[in-house]
């Protein structure tokens, strides 16, 4: 007798870290039913990723998040390989701002069950059924107490990071190398060492940031040491042997919280669809976190796909838009993990990289080459390729705007935060059939003018830009499309 338990859904997440409770909030937002299923039992309480960089602070306000951070420190300065960076731009939200990643997770996970994702932890899938040929794909795992759980449902999407349940079990290339240098970092209480900020001493690279709560968080790499096989979680003494070799000093006596190692590995999937099968953050590609830019990928590539899983599931012959989460993002991800490589051969490489890095530091002092560094770590340059006339809001992501209109005084960010889309001042009647709303407002701030009629996508993207009195054209609206009123 089969006793195991069944479940039907539309949309199945393996895995409830930050990028699947993202993914799980904005489903849930697009009208789409989600299970989650996550192997911990209960969420991390370790610090791990730290950074949100500018252009997910501002996705978090498109969603009204950002209230439930709070103030959390900014920091207008980061760095590339280790060279400090001026990550200032035009932003609401410049440069970076310090949040655990176990707050971002707590956040999201309240917006998403708040919205009425079903969320089960304690859950690990160990089969799958692709459904290739189906109008399902189905995963099998082992629940609380070894309870048998089916789930059904249309599509699934792996969010199950760097060690990837879901890619073993469907067996999708992932091409890449594995790591040849790591970063052995720990939290440590109890200990008195000086702050440092990415000093590179005779015999290697040490980092040292004490918290507000007394904790060091440090960080060793001693010059010309390779990266080990690892079947579990560094030692503390790893740590202690490496810091006292770079620095002299000795944190035996710490009490360490937290101990972790990160390599210069660096993956990405050839696809991130297989059919009814999608992969996003770490399921889809493996890179040093350097500066944050990790979990911030992750993040903005689970808010490009949401909505248009959601939209796909309301009409599911627009299979074009739901491929071109792999077209936008996979482009995003592949210049991504060049500028992490780029930095970690800055960062952990020895006396050899000397030069390069003096020239770097040379050349950053030029505005155009410090904006253009902090505008791909930041995540503001990003500039979709999409269909239509050139204009300079084409494709991108639509600053902060603020338009008076008959309602009152509204921001784009605002209207976003129902998760459609939204037609700013065209001054011209919908078009039949289209489902889309109209704002005619006068734009207050921002980019645009009162000749300037845009087609904002719920991930804040312009998809369309023309003149007042111009109505976007039938391929930019596709079917399906809503927007706010």
């Amino acid at each position: 007798m089969d006793t195991a338990d069944r479940l039907e859904t539309q949309v199945i997440i393996v895995g409830a870290g930050p990028v699947g409770l993202l993914l799980a909030g904005e489903l849930r937002l697009g009208g789409a039913e989600v299970v989650v299923l996550e192997q911990r039992e209960a969420p991390t309480t370790e610090s791990r990723a730290s950074t949100l960089h500018a252009r997910t602070m501002e996705i978090l306000d498109s969603r009204g998040l950002l209230a439930g951070l709070g103030t959390p420190p900014q920091e207008p300065r980061g760095h590339f390989g280790g060279i400090p960076l001026d990550l200032t731009l035009p932003s609401r939200y410049p440069g970076q701002w310090k949040v655990p990643q176990f707050r971002t997770e707590e956040l999201l996970q309240e917006w998403a069950l708040g919205l009425g994702a079903d969320i089960r932890r304690g859950h690990q899938v160990h089969a799958l059924n692709p459904g290739d040929q189906a109008e399902y794909v189905e995963a099998e795992a082992t629940g609380p107490g070894g309870r048998r759980v089916l789930v059904r449902g249309r599509h699934l999407v792996a969010c199950d990071g760097e060690e990837g349940t879901v890619r073993r079990l469907t067996g999708v290339v992932f091409p890449g190398q594995s790591a040849t240098r790591e970063l052995l970092r720990a939290d440590v209480d109890g200990i008195e060492v000086p702050d440092r900020r990415f000093e590179r001493l005779p015999r290697g690279l040490a980092i040292a940031a004490r918290r507000g709560d007394g904790v060091t968080r440090v960080m060793a790499h001693v010059f010309g040491s390779t990266a080990q096989p690892r079947t579990g979680e560094a030692e503390f003494g790893e740590v202690v042997a490496a810091w006292k070799q770079v620095t002299g000093e000795d944190i035996s006596g710490g009490t360490p919280l937290w101990v972790n190692t990160f390599g210069d590995a660096s993956r990405q999937l050839v696809h991130y669809r297989r059919g009814r099968i999608l992969f996003a953050g770490d399921a889809a590609h493996v890179q040093m976190p350097i500066g944050g830019q990790a979990l911030n990928l992750g993040l903005q590539d689970a808010f490009n796909l949401g909505w248009k899983l959601a939209r796909q599931l309301r009409d599911p012959g627009d299979e074009a838009l739901l491929d071109s989460y792999h077209t936008e993002r996979h482009a995003v991800g592949r210049r991504v993990l060049g500028n992490i490589r780029a930095q970690a051969m800055l960062l952990l490489g020895g006396p050899e990289v000397e030069p390069l890095r003096t020239l770097l530091t040379e050349l950053i002092r030029h505005e155009k080459v410090r904006a253009h560094l902090a505008g791909m770590i930041s995540g503001l340059d990003i500039r979709y390729q999409l269909p239509g006339p050139a204009h300079p809001l084409l494709g991108a992501r639509l600053p902060h705007t603020v338009l008076t209109s008959p309602q009152g005084r509204v921001s784009v960010s605002e209207l976003l935060r129902t998760g459609r889309g939204v037609w700013i001042n065209p001054g011209v009647d919908v078009p039949d059939g289209a489902r889309l709303g109209t704002l005619t407002g006068r734009p207050e701030e921002g980019p645009l003018t009162d000749k300037d009629s845009v087609l904002v996508r719920p991930d804040g993207h312009v998809a369309w830009a023309g003149s007042t009195g111009t109505p976007p054209p039938a391929e930019a609206l596709g079917p399906g499309w809503e927007a706010t009123a």
